[in-house]
């Protein structure tokens, strides 16, 4: 069974649709949903059965930190422990963007979420519907890419539903995500620091900010 496409406008997310999509999360299911830069798998982080959903729905477990996303500085420290100063400069000059911050993940949070790492990705994108749907579930939700593991990331829910379509109840549209590139992922350790991957926000702005911290 095909997965059923919910349209919601990007700019003004209608209350009514939002709500109907946090029912899935509530029940445990996985659905995929824009974000301010290509689209997403969004479950219940604390519920162990969804993320293994979300294993399943990617074609293979995770060996890295499971993203979630945040809307809110204070959601992220809740979720993490010891943050470093380099990440409170970070998110104060990215955030809400296409940045992911991976630090000691709090013990509030499931192992397995972290790939049993102890470290947590966090990220708190510049989008509407994403913002409104954590405020809706009163949590924050899984954030990695809506895709199958070695298949390109979707930009758009049509390209979702071309992948993941047979394994998802629901897909949020969004429209196009406007963004050809992931987020950009920085991992902390104490006052060290390195790039994971460069994406939407160049590497050069990283250093900027963490250079003027030095």
């Amino acid at each position: 069974m095909s997965a059923e496409l919910l349209p919601i406008n990007a700019q003004t997310p209608d209350a009514e649709a939002i709500r109907y999509a946090a029912h899935f999360l509530a029940r445990g299911c996985v659905i995929g949903i824009p974000t301010d830069t290509l689209y997403g798998l969004a479950a219940d982080p604390f519920n162990l059965a969804a993320v293994e959903e979300i294993y399943r729905v990617k074609g293979r477990p995770e060996t890295r930190a499971l993203p979630i996303l945040v809307n809110s500085l204070e959601q992220a420290m809740t979720l993490s422990r010891e943050l470093p100063q380099g990440f409170l400069r970070l998110a104060g000059t990215f955030w809400p963007g296409g940045l992911t911050l991976i630090v000691e993940a709090s013990h509030r949070l499931p192992l397995k979420v972290t790939a049993n790492t102890g470290r947590i990705a966090l990220r708190w994108p510049a989008n509407a519907i994403v913002t409104r749907l954590i405020e809706e579930f009163e949590n924050p939700i899984t954030g990695t890419s809506a895709n199958i593991s070695g298949f390109a990331a979707c930009s758009n829910a049509q390209q979702v539903v071309k992948q993941l379509g047979e394994r998802l109840p629901l897909i949020i549209d969004g429209g196009e995500s406007g963004a050809a590139l992931p987020s950009t992922i920085v991992e902390l350790h104490g006052e060290s620091w390195k790039i994971v991957r460069e994406g939407a926000i160049a590497v050069a702005e990283i250093e900027r900010i963490l250079g003027e911290a030095g």
